[in-house]
C-alpha cells in the first residue's frame, strides 16, 4: 500500500484499558470504530478511516498479537479491503453481507449466533442492515469490563442516551425493534455495564461510552403504532 496517497489524521484514543476509540471515518459516514484488546487477540469492531496514524497503530499491533476484523453491518466496512491486507488479519462478518466484501482474503462468516473466543459472542441483530450484528464482551474476557457493541443498532441522541433510529440507510426498522427485544433476552442478567455504538457520537457530548447500558436497553420501547405514521421522525445522517 502506498502511504504517501493516504491523509496523516490522528491516532485512535484510549477510552478505558484495553480499548481505543478511532476518529470519525468519512468512509463510514463519520461512523465510529472501536479495538478492543482481549487475551485472545485485538478485535478491530469496524474498519476505521485508512490513514498514516491508525496503519502505524494497528500495524505495530498486528506485528505483536493475532487480530481479527469484526464488521457490525454494511455501514461499518469502510475500505475493508485494503486493511486486511495492511494487517492480514481475518474479517468475520454476517453471511447476509459477505457478499458487500468480494476479493477480501480470510473472509469467515457466522449465522444468528457466534462465540468469538471466551466471554466474547455475536449476535445476529438484523434492522439497520440485513446482516447487522452486535458483540458482547463480559468482564472477565477484557480489561475493559462487561460491553456491548452495538453497531447501528442503537444511535447516540443526547449525552448517556441511545436509540433505535431509523435513518435513510435504514434496512428494516420494525425487524430493528425485533432485533432490540432478542438483544434484551440474549444478554445476561445485568448486563452490559456500557455501550459502545458505532455511530457518529456527537450526540453524546464528549463521552465516548454510554453507562448504564443494561438500564438504558431495559427502558427503550417501541413507537405506539397507532401513532408512529404521523409522529415517528427520520432523522437523516
Amino acid at each position: 500500500m502506498n502511504g504517501s496517497e493516504l491523509e496523516e489524521g490522528r491516532p485512535p484514543q484510549v477510552v478505558l484499558d484495553g480499548l481505543w476509540l478511532f476518529a470519525p471515518s468519512r468512509d463510514r459516514h463519520g461512523g465510529s470504530a472501536w479495538l478492543l484488546e482481549t487475551p485472545g487477540g485485538d478485535l478491530l469492531i469496524d474498519v476505521p478511516g485508512l490513514t498514516r496514524a491508525n496503519l502505524s497503530f494497528l500495524g505495530e499491533r498486528s506485528a505483536r498479537r493475532p487480530g481479527c476484523i469484526v464488521l457490525t453491518g454494511r455501514e461499518g466496512h469502510g475500505r475493508c479491503r485494503r486493511l486486511q491486507q495492511a494487517l492480514g488479519w481475518p474479517v468475520l462478518v454476517q453471511e447476509q453481507e459477505a457478499y458487500l466484501l468480494p476479493g477480501v482474503d480470510r473472509l469467515q462468516t457466522f449465522g444468528r449466533q457466534h462465540q468469538l473466543d471466551e466471554g466474547v459472542q455475536l449476535l445476529w441483530t438484523p434492522g439497520p442492515s440485513p446482516g447487522a450484528c452486535v458483540l458482547h464482551v463480559c468482564a472477565q474476557a477484557s480489561a475493559a469490563g462487561d460491553g456491548l457493541f452495538c453497531g447501528r443498532l442503537l444511535l447516540p441522541v443526547a449525552p448517556g442516551q441511545l436509540a433505535p433510529l431509523r435513518s435513510r440507510r435504514t434496512f428494516h426498522g420494525p425487524r430493528q425493534w425485533r432485533s432490540l427485544e432478542q438483544l434484551r433476552h440474549w444478554l445476561p442478567p445485568g448486563s452490559p455495564a456500557w455501550i459502545a455504538s458505532g455511530g457518529g457520537l456527537g450526540a453524546l457530548r464528549g463521552e465516548k461510552l454510554v453507562r448504564g447500558g443494561a438500564a438504558l436497553l431495559a427502558a427503550l420501547q417501541p413507537p405506539d403504532p397507532a401513532g408512529s405514521a404521523a409522529a415517528d421522525p427520520v432523522p437523516h445522517f
